[in-house]
């Protein structure tokens, strides 16, 4: 009778606190974030000014910021680009997640949603190309003190839904791409059906490849369950395991590696860019959305004998606090169109870091609690999947702990990449010690603690000294 009435007291606990976040992350509260006139920004490698008048300074000034960015566009440009990067947020009203009643992962889930955001920008670099951005995203209003609960969410749905029946009148995107007027035409819609089934890969739904009920799942094998804290290097190894077991063939051209204590093995990683047999499902041929076909910038998965990988880097850059001297270097790898960015965030507080400002980090945060969407129907509203407001963090504010991503092609382009970072990885006259290295061979041909835990494969940090910097998140354009 006693465990029983335990038992009872849990789940009612289980219930309030979930109530309590869902109440709480609830509101989008208005902040407007500002960035400087007279400084450059990165965004994954493309480098915008904000100057209004045209002068050789803006060059200039994105040149001396990081030589690998392409340097292009103002406002505007920086907007578009931001608000097409995929925002997974808090959900409510989710089918039951694995092993648990709960039915939102709000209070707890951001690890695996900023997770779930590096991933899929590694997919929109596989199947779309840095270059691409959404059709409709300067459509989006800046998020403002409206709420965005279940009701709100229903009534947007609604009037999407019954807006977009009218003119597609049952018709399929493969029809409406094969009416198209014009190649330019065609072009951007089969692009816009990429996007779409990107999206619909982080569903949160049982069936969705990457969804949050797939990485639950994968991370009970981990000893994780729901309603758990999630660290980055956990999501770097769950993210690694629900890649390598997706099921839909168009996720056969890429895979995952994760680095082993801050080491990454190039001959392991070249052997993940080998596709495993020619019995491996491919894109081609099969009923999946058509993401491997066209003349689209594809990557790897159109050859048949090569995979992409995604590049997962557990690591620390710091003792209690992250350590100043690495800040330049993590400046150094959001100016590479190669990197997908950085997930972790504030101590118990993640988000996805994507560019910076100066001293400031851009990133994009999971903490909204937004309703469930059915992304099984075709035309599923994706407004909720973009975020028109981008954010800022002092690095000082930056927890230590953190998983760096990198998207590689093909074997070729690895290589490149190794030689690329290797050199941002030298280390200064500050630094001990690199955040992480290359070595040649395998893993398996070192002497490698086996029993480490992923929150233990980091490399050994540097103790911060006493510093901290007074600076306001919010801001406004100066």
């Amino acid at each position: 009778m006693e465990n029983k009435g335990s038992d009872e007291v849990e789940t009612l606990k289980t219930k309030f606190v979930s109530v309590w976040h869902n109440v709480k992350y609830s509101w989008a509260l208005k902040s407007k974030t500002s960035f400087s006139r007279n400084s450059p920004v990165l965004l994954l490698g493309k480098c915008y000014h904000f100057k209004v008048e045209d002068d050789d300074s803006v060059t200039e000034a994105c040149n001396e910021a990081c030589e690998e960015a392409s340097v292009v566009g103002n406002v505007d440009a920086f907007r578009k680009d931001f608000t097409s990067r995929v925002w997974l947020t808090y959900r409510e009203e989710l089918p039951p997640l694995p092993g648990s009643t709960l039915t939102s992962d709000c209070g707890w889930g951001c690890m695996l949603r900023a997770g779930q955001m590096m991933l899929a920008q590694a997919l929109i670099l596989h199947f779309l190309g840095r270059d691409w951005t959404w059709s409709e995203a300067m459509t989006l209003q800046p998020l403002d003190t409206e709420t965005w609960t279940a009701t709100a969410a229903k009534r947007l749905v609604a009037s999407l839904q019954g807006s977009s029946r009218p003119s597609d009148q049952g018709s399929s995107p493969l029809h409406q791409t094969q009416a198209a007027g014009s190649a330019e035409e065609a072009d951007a819609h089969l692009k816009e059906m990429y996007h779409r089934t990107l999206v619909s890969w982080f569903g949160d739904s049982p069936s969705a490849q990457l969804g949050l009920h797939r990485l639950i799942r994968t991370g009970l094998t981990m000893g994780k369950q729901a309603g758990d804290w999630y660290g980055p290097a956990v999501v770097a190894h769950i993210l690694k395991k629900a890649v390598e077991e997706a099921m839909d063939p168009g996720l056969a051209g890429i895979t995952a590696y994760v680095s082993q204590d801050c080491t990454v093995y190039s001959a392991d990683v070249i052997d993940s860019h080998r596709a495993p047999g020619a019995g491996q499902p491919s894109a081609e041929g099969s009923d999946a959305p058509p993401i491997s076909q066209g003349d689209q910038p594809v990557s790897a998965s159109a050859l048949t004998d090569s995979r992409a990988v995604i590049i997962l880097i557990p690591v620390r850059l710091g003792g209690e606090k992250t350590n100043p001297d690495y800040f330049n270097f993590a400046k150094s790898i959001l100016s590479l169109e190669y990197c997908i960015g950085i997930i972790g965030g504030k101590p118990k507080q993640a988000c996805f870091f994507v560019g910076f400002q100066d001293d400031s980090l851009i990133y994009m945060d999971p903490h909204y609690c937004q309703s469930f969407v059915d992304v099984s129907t075709s035309d599923f509203p994706l407004q909720s999947y973009h975020c028109p407001s981008p954010k800022k963090m002092p690095f000082s504010k930056m927890d230590p702990s953190c998983t760096i991503g990198f998207y590689s092609k093909s074997a070729q382009d690895y290589e490149r990449i190794s030689q690329e970072l290797s050199k941002v990885l030298q280390p200064s006259a500050k630094e001990k010690y690199p955040a992480f290295t290359f070595v040649q061979g395998h893993s398996r041909d070192y002497d490698l603690s086996a029993g480490l835990t992923p929150e233990k494969r980091e490399w050994p940090f540097i103790r911060d000294p006493s510093r901290t910097v007074t600076t306001t998140g919010d801001f406004v354009l100066l």
